[in-house]
C-alpha cells in the first residue's frame, strides 16, 4: 500500500466521519450561501452521509472499546456498503439529470424560504415551483452536483474496501 494513503486507512473510520460531514456542510453552504434549494435526492444524498457519519462514529467508539479492535473490518466493510449505496443513489440522480431515466415522480422540496415578494406573487396566481431531480441546479467541468456525488462516493467506497484490506493484512 501507498504510503501516502497508509495512515488514512489506518483511521478509516475517522477519515470517513471527517469526510461526511465536509460533505454535508458543502450541501448546507450550496444551499446557505448559494441558494440552491435541495431536491428529493439530493435530501436522500445527504441521509447517506448522515449514516455513514453515525457508523463511523460508533465505529471509532466500538474499536477503542476492550475487544473492539476485532470489529474494525466490519465497520470499514459497513461503510463500504453505505457508501456503494450513496454511489447508486448519485448515479440515479445524475441519470435523472441528463434525462437517460426518469426521475421519482414525487419529486419536490418543501425546504426552501419564501420570501414577501414570493408570497405577494403567489397571491397574485404565481406558480411555485420546486426544485426538480431532473434538472441539474449546478454544473461544474460537465458535472452537476449528483454527478460529483457519484464520484466522491466512489471513491469513499473503494477506501473503505482498501481499509478492509489493509485490516485482514495485519498480522
Amino acid at each position: 500500500m501507498s504510503g501516502f494513503i497508509t495512515p488514512f486507512l489506518e483511521r478509516w473510520r475517522l477519515t470517513a466521519f471527517a469526510s461526511s460531514l465536509l460533505m454535508l456542510a458543502i450541501a448546507h453552504a450550496f444551499e446557505t450561501f448559494g441558494g440552491l434549494a435541495p431536491c428529493t435526492l439530493c435530501l436522500r444524498a445527504r441521509e447517506v452521509y448522515w449514516v455513514a457519519a453515525a457508523v463511523a462514529l460508533a465505529g471509532m467508539l466500538v474499536v477503542r472499546m476492550q475487544n473492539g479492535a476485532r470489529f474494525k473490518v466490519a465497520f470499514n466493510a459497513l461503510l463500504a456498503l453505505i457508501f456503494a449505496a450513496g454511489v447508486g443513489l448519485a448515479v440515479y440522480h445524475a441519470g435523472a439529470e441528463w434525462k437517460f431515466w426518469p426521475g421519482p415522480t414525487a419529486c419536490a422540496s418543501t425546504g426552501a424560504s419564501v420570501s414577501a415578494g414570493d408570497m405577494a406573487a403567489l397571491l397574485n396566481g404565481a406558480k411555485l415551483k420546486p426544485p426538480a431531480c431532473d434538472e441539474a441546479a449546478w454544473v461544474f467541468l460537465g458535472l452537476s452536483m449528483a454527478g460529483w456525488n457519484a464520484l466522491v462516493s466512489l471513491k469513499l467506497t473503494v477506501l473503505s474496501l482498501l481499509a478492509v484490506r489493509h485490516e485482514r493484512a495485519k498480522p
